[in-house]
């Protein structure tokens, strides 16, 4: 009887103290990205203020989360779908690009690299050989080398980021770490959330700014409280100097209603966020339709009749531009958890 006791406490001893190796090699290879990076810098291309631009955002779900999934990140059962089925979710989504490529720049969310999740399918590299001849950028916001959880089946390694990619070449790409992070340990295998800006300089001596954004999803409302305070702090600043500013991406927050403050709402495990209509001053333009959602819940595998949508994926417009035309693409969450949007605008004239 002692001698079981004993191995049973040199087991428990042995977890513990691969427990404090695996925290500790976490730690020391957590991916600490710089405050501001710069992604690219080039003599760039000129944009003409006459022309009308037009712009397609789409997170990608990394090609895993199509209407099959119940993911259990929000309260479902799986980690990832086969790999027959994601090989068709890259398929369809690169289908879907390739009828929009006369599009002047793209912004995508969560595009995979190399990683469990996604069979190790570099999506990056799929995209580049759909849309060729585009510039193409990419900023890393998950890279964890073994991601714990779940523990009976955990999700491993990950490495994507969001990606853009423009028919005009900038004269400067940097990436934006958003401010704060969860606490540590938890922290170290959570996104990196960033921003990520592309500089065109315009024929009237100003410049054009196209950013991509991945806001948080899963805190209590905190982060993305800070999130939203430094962005806001940026455009702001960008848009006193007189440049041109189009911002899209995954807000992972509902779009402002005219007249109403912020709202927060828990559903499940998850909070839902509406941005308040005096966020930005008056004449910046957000831009979403309520007809066709562009998110889907994946607590389980998607229902026209059932799942829960809603609109979290937009743009925002500076006071210098101005819609043309704007849709979100009903795809019925086939092939992602989110439906793509799409914009023209044109420059007002000063």
């Amino acid at each position: 009887m002692k001698r079981i006791l004993k191995l049973f406490i040199y087991v428990i001893l042995a977890l513990i103290l691969l427990f404090i190796i695996f925290l500790s090699y976490s730690t020391l290879a957590d991916y600490k990205p710089a405050a501001v990076e710069k992604l690219s810098e080039a003599k760039g291309e000129i944009v003409n203020v006459s022309d009308t631009l037009k712009v397609f955002n789409w997170n990608i779900g990394y090609c895993g989360l199509g209407d099959d999934m119940s993911f259990f990140y929000d309260g479902g059962e799986k980690v990832r779908t086969s790999k027959k089925r994601t090989q068709e979710n890259v398929d369809g989504i690169m289908e879907v690009i390739k009828a929009y490529q006369a599009y002047d720049f793209f912004l995508f969310q969560e595009v995979d690299l190399n990683s469990r999740r996604s069979y190790k399918i570099n999506q990056s590299e799929k995209i580049s050989n759909v849309l060729e001849g585009f510039y193409h950028y990419l900023a890393i916001n998950y890279k964890v080398t073994f991601v714990p959880v779940p523990p009976s089946n955990p999700m491993g390694k990950v490495n994507g980021g969001i990606s853009a990619f423009s028919m005009f070449e900038p004269f400067d790409v940097t990436r934006h770490s958003f401010l704060g992070n969860y606490a540590w340990p938890k922290g170290l295998f959570m996104l990196d959330r960033c921003f990520m800006v592309q500089r065109f300089n315009t024929s009237d001596g100003k410049q054009l700014l196209v950013v991509n954004t991945h806001n948080e999803a899963y805190d209590t409302g905190f982060l993305r409280k800070e999130q939203m305070k430094m962005l806001r702090e940026f455009l702001l600043e960008e848009y006193q100097r007189g440049n041109y500013i189009m911002v899209g991406g995954d807000w992972n927050q509902n779009p402002p209603i005219p007249g109403e403050e912020s709202t927060v709402s828990t559903e499940g495990h998850l909070t839902r966020i509406r941005i308040a209509s005096d966020f930005m001053p008056e004449g910046w333009q957000w831009i979403f339709s309520n007809n066709i959602p562009t998110n889907r819940m994946i607590d389980k595998p998607y229902d026209i009749k059932t799942t829960e949508t809603t609109v979290i994926d937009f743009f925002l417009l500076s006071p210098n531009l101005d819609k043309v035309f704007s849709e979100t693409i009903d795809l019925q969450f086939k092939n992602s958890d989110h439906n793509p949007v799409v914009l023209s605008f044109k420059f007002k004239a000063n």
